[in-house]
């Protein structure tokens, strides 16, 4: 698998490509519900919980509403780092938002109860490395959940995902193209998510299928 120094695969989302996707993702706010009612029910109550590559912030300011735990983003965009302080500044929560890779995390090793990466994974251009890390940084008796596109998806639950996002029609098209011929040649299918696990110190994991995503489950 290669490895970049930027640490992610295709055009980086900096500048006017995060702003955009920031105001798109952002009008479909059950999507962040039904991500944040699954941490609700696995993270522990007052505990550290790390969402690697937040992008603009919208999970993470979510379950820091609930005051339930204490969370911390990572992000290799510093434009999404960026605007994700600012929204989290607009909703009167705590976020630690932090610019960095990862597959190397600015952070010690145990410090997290709970580690969440949503539509993201696919993009790391060192998913092994990213996966160490999670590790890492987890605690004993922790949890990490990753939700990603994947690699099979159809024609039709493309099309059903992005109806229910509430965009435009020149937005709804690009998303479409984006999500049906240019992300799933980076994802991974079951199988090869399985063999990447295979490369870390995760021994307990399961890994699920829905028509537009992986849910995985790894357990330190």
């Amino acid at each position: 698998m290669t490895k970049t120094d930027k640490g992610y695969k295709g055009i980086g989302m900096e500048g006017s490509i995060a702003r955009w996707y920031a105001r798109n993702t952002g009008k479909d706010p059950s999507r962040f519900a039904e991500q944040a009612q699954l941490v609700l029910e696995h993270a522990p109550a007052g505990g550290d919980i790390l969402e690697v590559a937040p992008g603009p912030g919208h999970l993470s300011i979510r379950l820091a509403r609930t005051g339930r735990y204490r969370v911390t983003g990572l992000d290799v965009s510093a434009s999404f780092v960026q605007i994700a302080r600012q929204k989290a500044a607009e909703a009167g929560v705590q976020v630690d938002f932090r610019h960095g890779n990862a597959s190397a995390m600015p952070f010690d090793d145990e410090s997290f109860d709970f580690i969440a990466c949503c539509a993201a994974f696919k993009n790391f251009s060192d998913p092994v490395g990213a996966l160490r890390e999670m590790h890492r940084v987890l605690r004993p008796g922790g949890s990490v959940y990753i939700n990603d596109l994947r690699r099979d998806v159809s024609k039709e639950a493309v099309d059903e995902d992005v109806a229910r996002m509430g965009v435009g029609a020149v937005n709804a098209a690009v998303i479409r193209y984006v999500l049906r011929s240019v992300l799933p040649r980076r994802a991974y299918d079951k199988k090869q998510f399985a063999a990447i696990i295979t490369h870390t110190d995760f021994r307990t994991f399961n890994i699920q299928e829905t028509p537009m995503s992986l849910l995985v489950e790894l357990h330190k």
